[in-house]
């Protein structure tokens, strides 16, 4: 289920909250709507919004550390790729069919987790065909002196690196947000919202103030979920550092 989705279920859910404290406070008899009721609904509920701040506090963090980690490790497989290419540059001309393997392989690469085709999400490989050619390639090469000794070890190494960030990126690719979690924390929004409905006259500034607050939630919980999947959606991780490495390959 799309995040855009996940959100409007949500605030359709806080809106039912809403209505439900509206219901309640004109089945109510008087006495439960006393000065003293109010005070223990508004300390029971002043506990339930701190922990959900707090909640979503949290959640929004963690999900800005996870996307901007991810990030950086594009950053980081667009600069190693760049000097293997150069590595093997320097061996010589035995390498040159390699580092149009490692050219394809990132076009390849680019193509599935930013795939032109929106109505598809990206996705992220723990590993391929051609990257598994490329070190068998480096692994046979048959170096004639100590330098490209020194030059494949290296490459090897480089090589290693890459594999190692791929399988990163693949383990990171999954919901990090269990669902019950979110069921919790949709729970506390909602009685949060019966609450203020219940003892708030129902007039326009009220359910507008109301309409307003649940969108807003809701809206945070978007970019939550967005963050929380950095290669679909409208909040995405960039494929410019790739893209830049693609006119720097082969020179």
């Amino acid at each position: 289920m799309s995040s855009l989705a996940i959100s409007g279920i949500v605030f359709g859910c806080i809106l039912v909250g809403v209505l439900l404290g509206m219901i309640f406070r004109a089945l109510l008899p008087t006495h439960h709507l006393s000065a003293e009721s109010k005070d223990i609904v508004k300390l029971g509920m002043g506990l339930v919004a701190t922990m959900s701040a707090l909640i979503l506090g949290l959640l929004v963090a963690s999900a800005k550390a996870s996307f901007d980690a991810q990030r950086n490790e594009v950053t980081q497989v667009a600069a190693n790729v760049i000097y293997l290419d150069r590595v093997l540059a320097r061996y010589g001309q035995e390498t040159k069919e390699i580092r149009l393997l490692i050219r394809a392989e990132i076009e390849s690469s680019i193509g599935r987790i930013w795939p032109e085709d929106n109505s598809r999400p990206g996705r992220v490989e723990e590993g391929t065909a051609g990257g598994e050619m490329i070190f068998d390639r480096i692994v046979g090469l048959s170096p004639k002196n100590e330098a490209q000794r020194i030059l494949q070890a290296q490459a090897l190494k480089i090589h290693a690196d890459l594999a190692q960030t791929r399988w990163l990126l693949f383990a990171q690719s999954e919901c990090s947000i269990p669902m019950p979690f979110l069921v919790v924390v949709v729970f506390w929004l909602t009685i949060i919202f019966a609450s203020f409905s219940l003892f708030a006259p129902a007039n326009a500034t009220v359910v507008a103030t109301l309409l307003v607050s649940a969108l807003s939630v809701s809206g945070a919980l978007f970019l939550i979920l967005e963050l929380d999947h950095p290669f679909a959606g409208l909040i995405q991780i960039s494929s410019t550092p790739l893209r830049n490495t693609l006119e720097q390959l082969g020179r």
